[in-house]
């Protein structure tokens, strides 16, 4: 059952991340000064899939999170950073533009950096 309690983590988790998002991805655009290519969408749902990684680890591990920390952190926190939306949208512009390349090296470099940034998180929380 959803408790309000658990409804305002989720949610106070949600804006902290969606702002983290805004302004991680905006840095990203401004060091590599592209507008051809989603880099900063890229390196947010990378980063996120490291955190989760690492969180998630240790979570499993060393059972460090209560249930409502796991709460703010994955489904909030994490969930409002991850961009997995915007990606779907920016790989369908790509395409739509016909940049056929760019399109395959997003979805690429999404899915297998992301995949690997969350086995190297996860390995990670078995050494820190």
């Amino acid at each position: 059952m959803q408790t309000f309690q658990n409804i305002m983590l989720v949610g106070f988790g949600g804006f902290i991340g969606s702002v983290l998002r805004y302004l991680a991805s905006g840095w990203m655009h401004h060091i590599f000064k592209t507008d051809s290519f989603p880099v900063g969408t890229a390196m947010v749902n990378i980063t996120g899939c490291l955190a989760i990684g690492l969180l998630g680890g240790w979570t499993e591990h060393l059972q460090t999170f209560s249930p409502h920390t796991r709460l703010f952190l994955f489904i909030g926190l994490l969930g409002g950073f991850t961009t997995f939306s915007s990606f779907g949208y920016e790989t369908m512009a790509l395409l739509r533009d016909e940049e056929l390349f760019l399109a395959f090296v997003n979805v690429a470099m999404h899915l297998l950096l992301g995949f690997a940034a969350v086995l190297i998180g996860f390995n990670c929380s078995k050494i820190l």
